[in-house]
């Protein structure tokens, strides 16, 4: 696995996201409560962004069907969405909040 800086630890306070990509990766960090969650910024159901969406505790909400899913483990917890987001781990090292990449091609 690949690890990839993306913010310092500080950058993104609770409640923030940002969305970068990386390795062809469109990726959303959340930042929960001090937690870092990384998931890919599509929706299930229609291909469509969810950064924008509404933050609900540890789940985000699409801006376009309102879908739901979990931050945690990219469970959907909401229709109409069926499979799952993709999910990347996070860690904090040096400072620095980090994805873990399996495909980076």
């Amino acid at each position: 696995m690949l690890w990839v800086d993306i913010a310092a630890s500080d950058e993104l306070a609770p409640g923030e996201r940002i969305v970068f990509e990386v390795a062809h990766h469109v990726i959303a960090l959340f930042n929960v409560d001090g937690e870092h969650y990384a998931v890919a910024d599509v929706c299930t159901h229609d291909d469509g962004p969810l950064a924008d969406g509404r933050l609900l505790g540890c789940e985000i909400e699409c801006p376009r069907h309102y879908a739901r899913f979990d931050l945690r483990d990219g469970s959907v917890t909401m229709p109409p969405a069926v499979r799952p987001l993709k999910i990347y781990p996070v860690r904090i090292e040096n400072g620095n909040v980090q994805i873990g990449l399996d495909d980076v091609n």
